[in-house]
C-alpha cells in the first residue's frame, strides 16, 4: 500500500495513476471533505481553463463511470473544481480515501531519522494518523506527500517572521484571498484595507476590493521598488486570464485608484484608536499607515513538522529538492515558466518518499496544477518499475511571458520561449545541457 497525504487535485491524481498501474493507494485527508483547502478559495475563478486542470488518469477513471467533462476552455472556480471534478473522482476512489485523517508523523518502522540500517531502504514506512478515535499507525511501502501549503501562509513581516503585533491582531488580518465580493463584503466595503504581496493572490484581492466602490480605500504594499514589480506577462502570457489579471491590477496602480507603497518593509502592526497602525520602512524612512483591515498574500511555505523523522533533501533557501530548486528559485530563475519535471527531480535521500504538488515547490511561486499531475504520473510510473515512463515528459505548459525586471536586461524583448537561448533572460540551470532551451516546454 502507498500512502498519499492530501485529497486535493494532486493527491487524487496520484491515487488515479497508482490504481492505473495496479498499485494500491490510501489517501489520507486531514479535512472532513474532499478538496478541503480548495474550498477555502472556492469563490476564486482560476486563470487556467479546464483543459489544464484535469489529470489524464483521473479522466480515464471518470469517463468509465459515464462522467461528462466540463467545457475545456471554460474557467472554473475552486468550488467548480471540487463539485465537477474532485468530488466525482473521489466517489470512484472512495474505497481508497479516508477523511478526517490528519497525518502527524512519518518514519521508517523502528528507524528514526538518525539510525542507519543495512535494510533501511527496504523497511516500510509508519504513518501516524490522528482521527476522531485517537492516533493510529499505518504501514506503507511508499509515501507521497501532496498536502499542499494552503494552511501555512507566509507572514507579513519584512524578515520572513511575523511582524510584532501580527499574531495578536490576527482577527483583523486575512491571508490568501478572502471572499471580498461575497461572504466577507461587509467586512471590507467602505473601509480601508492594506494588501501585502505581489503575486496573483494579491492581484485578485486588490481587484475584488476595487469592485466594492462605496468609499472603499485600497493600499497595496510591495517589498520591491514599483519599477521592479512584474504585473505579469500581459498579452505574452499563454494563459489569457492570468495575463489579464496582472494588466488590470497594474492599471489600478497607475491610475491612482490604489495607493502603492513601494518599496515597503513592514516592521510592526499595532492597534491605535480602533485602527490598525502598520509601520514599515519606505525609502529608508519609517512610515505608518492606518487601515481597518489587512490582507496578507505573501505566498506560502511547506509544513515540514510531521516529517521530522524522514531524511529530506531540501535546498536551504527554497525548501524544494536540490534538483528542482534551480528551476524555480526566484533569485535565480527569472522566467515565470518552469520546465516540466518528474520523479528524478523530486527524489529525497529517503527512498520511496516524495513531496509532490504545491508543497514540492517549497517557498517558490509559479506552480500550476498540471505540474502536479505530471509529477505524480512520473512517480507512479517509477514505483511501478516503469523507469522509461518515469523519465518521459508528457506535459507542455503555457508560457507566462514573464521575466523578473531586476534580473533581465532591457534589451531582452521576449522571454520564456522555446527559442530563447539559456542565459539570455533566464538564469542558467546546472542540470540542463548547455544547448537546452531556457524556459520553453521540453
Amino acid at each position: 500500500m502507498i500512502a498519499i497525504i492530501g485529497a486535493g487535485p494532486t493527491g487524487l491524481a496520484a491515487a488515479a495513476h497508482l490504481r492505473a498501474r495496479g498499485l494500491r493507494p490510501l489517501v489520507l485527508e486531514a479535512g472532513p471533505r474532499i478538496g478541503h483547502s480548495v474550498l477555502a478559495w472556492g469563490h476564486v475563478r482560476m486563470f487556467s481553463p479546464w483543459r489544464y486542470n484535469i489529470d489524464a488518469a483521473a479522466r480515464t477513471l471518470l469517463e468509465r463511470q459515464g462522467w461528462a467533462a466540463p467545457d475545456p476552455e471554460a474557467y472554473p472556480t475552486g468550488a467548480d473544481l471540487v463539485a465537477q471534478y474532485l468530488a466525482p473522482l473521489a466517489q470512484v476512489l472512495a474505497a481508497d480515501i479516508r477523511l478526517s485523517a490528519k497525518v502527524v508523523g512519518v518514519a521508517r518502522r523502528d528507524l528514526g531519522r538518525l539510525r542507519d540500517a543495512a535494510d533501511r531502504d527496504a523497511t516500510p514506512f509508519v504513518v501516524q494518523v490522528e482521527t476522531r478515535g485517537g492516533v493510529e499507525e499505518i504501514e506503507a511501502s511508499a509515501v507521497i506527500d501532496c498536502s499542499g501549503t494552503w494552511s501555512s501562509p507566509n507572514p507579513a513581516g519584512a524578515h520572513g517572521l511575523p511582524a510584532p503585533g501580527e499574531a495578536a491582531l490576527a482577527g483583523r488580518i486575512a491571508t490568501g484571498i478572502p471572499d471580498v465580493l461575497g461572504t466577507d463584503r461587509a467586512t471590507y466595503q467602505g473601509r480601508a484595507t492594506l494588501v501585502v504581496g505581489t503575486g496573483h493572490s494579491a492581484m485578485n484581492a486588490v481587484l475584488d476590493l476595487a469592485a466594492l466602490g462605496d468609499g472603499t480605500r485600497i493600499l497595496w504594499a510591495f517589498r520591491r521598488p514599483l519599477g521592479a514589480v512584474s504585473f505579469g506577462g500581459g498579452a505574452r502570457d499563454g494563459l489569457a486570464a492570468r495575463g489579464s489579471l496582472g494588466a488590470r491590477a497594474q492599471v489600478l496602480v497607475e491610475s491612482g485608484a490604489v495607493t502603492a507603497l513601494a518599496p515597503f518593509r513592514l516592521d510592526r502592526i499595532a492597534e491605535e484608536n480602533g485602527a490598525l497602525a502598520v509601520t514599515g520602512r519606505q525609502d529608508g524612512r519609517a512610515t505608518t499607515v492606518r487601515v481597518d483591515r489587512m490582507i496578507v498574500a505573501t505566498g506560502f511555505r511547506p509544513d515540514l513538522s510531521f516529517l521530522r523523522e524522514v531524511r529530506l533533501g531540501l535546498d536551504p533557501a527554497v525548501e524544494a529538492t536540490p534538483a528542482l530548486a534551480p528551476l524555480i528559485d526566484p533569485n535565480l530563475h527569472s522566467c515565470g515558466t518552469v520546465r516540466p519535471h518528474g520523479e528524478a527531480e523530486l527524489r529525497h535521500p529517503e527512498t520511496r518518499f516524495y513531496i509532490a504538488g504545491m508543497k514540492s515547490y517549497g517557498r517558490a511561486p509559479t506552480f500550476l496544477m498540471a505540474t502536479g499531475h505530471e509529477q505524480v504520473r512520473s512517480i507512479a510510473a517509477f514505483l511501478a518499475g516503469d523507469t522509461a515512463a518515469a523519465r518521459r515528459v508528457e506535459l507542455v505548459l503555457p508560457e507566462t511571458g514573464v521575466c523578473s525586471t531586476d534580473l533581465v536586461p532591457e534589451a531582452a524583448s521576449a522571454c520564456c520561449t522555446p527559442a530563447t537561448p539559456q542565459g539570455i533572460c533566464c538564469a542558467p540551470k546546472p542540470q540542463l545541457a548547455p544547448a537546452a532551451s531556457c524556459c520553453g516546454p521540453r
